[in-house]
């Protein structure tokens, strides 16, 4: 169980009293906890289980949901999937959810065909951070009918962020594969996504994104990281470093002694969905194996840009187009793997990072 972190386990530091819980949590913990008298300094569940501890919990329990609320941390069961009040409040207090098996083996091996094909692999152009290590990246803004197309559309992952996100309707702004080689020095750098949306012109942080992870993701091959809840801090101000924004550093400073600092670490087919106001980071690849990410932003309805292409700071973009959500079964029916249609963005287009 990646990720597992004290959180709202921080109250069994006192072994075997439940009265020392919360209150929420007290009738529950007496009747679930079995554990030994002791003091236990542990921060995952492994070592939980490792020191014999037995943690009774039924499938409905009240205790369960406050633990996956506190994790942030769901698993995608195709019969059963919702988004749930839990799942709601988990987001809205720490500022993402990640959802485990999203795509399945079958699906994934769909979407590695289209992302690793020559005619999309030639449209990549480099960014890079602030001491100018590159990263190769493909970002485009229209929804084809075609694989890439079924996994921005289908409801598992548009519709799950639109509802985490309050249930207005949202459009599909942007896709891009972020494509760390193998011992590929390039990170990016603490930001937020609205900082860049923002330089294009967007009033209101609206926006949230998913991140689709293609390879395993893990410390050593740069993971995801994110303060957790930072997204209630509103938008930070950025400056250009390298071909990048960064959030100001004195501020992102701050945020680190006041928002516990997290690894998303994420098996292929997870998916992590959050707002663009979470603080996150990601560092070098220094592992023999490569770590690619999908990364989908969507923006609500009612937030578009005033920027128009006259202006010095305008980015061809697509702006507000409906997306028709597809069915959850619609990637497994899909056979277009071309993108033939489709209109990428080139690296001398990106007024963003400006």
């Amino acid at each position: 169980m990646p990720g597992v972190r004290r959180g709202c386990w921080s109250w069994l530091l006192a072994a075997g009293d439940a009265d020392s819980a919360p209150p929420v949590y007290r009738s529950n913990l007496k009747a679930m906890l079995i554990i030994p008298k002791v003091r236990l300094p542990f921060d995952n569940l492994e070592e939980l289980v490792d020191l014999g501890i037995t943690l009774a919990i039924s499938k409905d329990s009240t205790l369960q949901t406050l633990i996956m609320v506190d994790l942030s941390e769901f698993t995608y069961d195709p019969k059963t999937f919702s988004v749930t009040p839990a799942m709601k409040q988990a987001f809205h207090t720490n500022g993402y959810v990640i959802i485990r098996q999203v795509l399945n083996p079958e699906e994934m091996g769909k979407v590695r065909k289209t992302l690793e094909s020559p005619e999309v692999q030639r449209h990549a152009y480099t960014t890079a951070d602030d001491v100018l290590r590159e990263t190769p990246m493909v970002l485009w803004f229209k929804v084809g009918p075609d694989v890439a197309g079924c996994v921005a559309s289908m409801n598992k992952v548009a519709g799950t962020l639109e509802q985490l996100m309050g249930g207005d309707e949202m459009y599909h702004f942007s896709t891009k594969i972020l494509m760390k080689e193998a011992n590929q020095s390039g990170s990016f750098l603490w930001h937020q996504d609205y900082g860049y949306f923002y330089n294009w012109g967007y009033m209101y942080p609206d926006a949230g994104s998913i991140f689709l992870a293609v390879d395993d993701c893990t410390k050593e091959n740069g993971c995801l990281e994110v303060l957790r809840g930072s997204h209630h801090l509103g938008r930070i101000n950025h400056e250009p470093a390298g071909k990048q924004l960064q959030a100001d550093l004195e501020r992102v400073a701050e945020a680190r002694k006041l928002h516990e600092h997290l690894y998303m670490e994420m098996k292929a087919g997870d998916i992590l969905y959050f707002p663009g106001t979470l603080l996150h980071r990601s560092l070098p690849n220094t592992t023999q194996q490569r770590r690619w990410s999908y990364v989908i932003a969507y923006n609500q309805k009612h937030n578009r840009t005033y920027m128009t292409p006259d202006h010095p700071r305008y980015t061809p973009h697509a702006g507000f187009v409906p997306l028709k959500k597809m069915s959850d079964s619609a990637l497994m029916e899909c056979q277009k793997f071309t993108m033939d249609d489709q209109w990428f963005l080139q690296a001398d287009q990106d007024k963003a990072r400006e």
